[in-house]
């Protein structure tokens, strides 16, 4: 994890920021930044109820200001305690960034940045291992899902030429230009209201319109979407095989403690002293019979 490699990166000397580091990044100190995460989350929507807002108003901003506050002194440890080589873990980037943009003053021409203190609830993609382990499998499959996507453009450039070639005419609405068919494609594509609110429509003047629409359906919707979810499904594999492989070698590299080698010895020995001693007794009990 990035934490480890920052308290690595801790001077041995500096023994207070080394505990300091330890207890941020304990697992009680962690649950609690998360409780007030959630916590955040649900002044943030309750704040987004005018009801909620005309009744509790002044106490749902408080609770927010000091929800922000304990997020501004976990930073400021953190700072404490790493230095320079907190900006080193993009996680903890992220999260100076967001608590930043709440901080702004959101009056007059910055009231619309007001909305974005919801991106505070973001931070639990930080405080969460199994999240933080989804959005690096995400952003390590970027590479192949730009080849997808780029795959997915031309066939959406494509079939879009070839809509408003065919249905330009008769359904000028969804199909008159380049533009209005890729926005139509794109609905289709999502199967949103696609059979009864453009397709059969056009299949009254067109009759064999689904056979252009049922292989589109098919190729963007069905093959390329499950390339999309195969690749990050694939990336997310090969980073825990990779986490585990470290975690074996580790192991592996890790220095056997004094002695260990004698007591592994000293238990075979005995083992094989008990497994005589079997022996001979079975022997015995053999000659007197």
């Amino acid at each position: 994890m990035a934490e480890t490699g920052m308290y690595q990166r801790i001077n041995p000397n500096a023994v207070w920021r080394r505990r300091l580091a330890q207890w941020i990044e304990s697992p009680r100190v962690q649950w609690t930044v998360i409780a007030v995460i959630l916590f955040n989350a649900v002044i943030l929507g309750l704040e987004a109820i005018p009801a909620a807002m005309d009744r509790y108003g002044v106490m749902l901003v408080i609770l927010d200001r000091i929800c922000l506050s304990v997020f501004v002194v976990e930073l400021g440890l953190k700072a404490l305690a790493y230095r320079g080589n907190m900006l080193r873990s993009g996680w903890n980037v992220f999260d100076v960034i967001v608590v930043v943009i709440a901080l702004i003053p959101a009056s007059g021409s910055m009231s619309v940045l007001r909305a974005l203190r919801v991106l505070r609830v973001f931070r639990l993609i930080t405080a969460i291992p199994a999240l933080k382990r989804v959005v690096a499998a995400f952003l390590h499959a970027i590479p192949g899902l730009g080849g997808v996507a780029v795959l997915m453009m031309v066939v959406m450039y494509v079939a879009a030429v070839m809509a408003t070639k065919f249905f330009g005419e008769s359904h000028p609405q969804w199909f008159g230009d380049l533009g209005r068919s890729l926005f139509t494609l794109f609905q289709i594509m999502t199967l949103e209201s696609w059979s009864m609110g453009i397709v059969r429509p056009v299949m009254e003047v067109n009759p064999y319109a689904w056979l252009f629409f049922v292989p589109f359906i098919i190729c963007a919707t069905f093959a390329i979407l499950n390339l999309f979810i195969g690749i990050i499904v694939s990336t997310i594999q090969e980073l825990d095989n990779g986490k585990k492989l470290e975690d074996d070698t580790a192991e592996q590299s890790a220095p056997v403690p004094p002695g260990a080698h004698d007591s592994k010895a000293l238990e075979s020995t005995v083992q094989r002293l008990q497994d005589d001693l079997e022996h001979l007794r079975t022997l015995l009990q053999q000659q007197h019979r």
